[in-house]
């Protein structure tokens, strides 16, 4: 399954490669959220990790789609929060075994805590 990105003109800055370092460490088939990266980061802002997430240059190999909300729900991705690219966000857990029912993670066994 091909997963597009949106490209920028600069480099990542340290705090990205550190949040998609940490990110590259969940594997296929299950989740975290924003907040447990940025807590094995040592950074006090899910938002910041979101943010950082929202610019990957490196998907599919930082596996962005693989992040979600503490409260279980799907998040963003993309900078988007509904429409094609969370219907790719939901395709590419699927594939990966991930389901969610009436919106939340449906098996608390695939979240992935570090």
């Amino acid at each position: 399954m091909k997963h597009l990105i949106e490209k920028t003109d600069r480099d990542p800055t340290a705090f990205e490669m550190r949040v998609y370092d940490a990110v590259r460490e969940v594997p296929p088939g299950r989740v975290t959220t924003y907040r447990e990266v940025a807590e094995r980061i040592g950074c006090g802002s899910s938002r910041a990790v979101g943010q950082a997430l929202r610019r990957n240059p490196f998907a599919p190999e930082v596996p962005c789609h693989r992040v979600i909300r503490s409260d279980m729900t799907m998040g963003g991705f993309k900078g988007r929060e509904m429409g094609a690219v969370i219907t790719e966000k939901i395709k590419l857990l699927e594939y990966e075994g991930v389901r969610f029912r009436e919106g939340k993670l449906s098996d608390s066994e695939q979240l992935f805590l570090y």
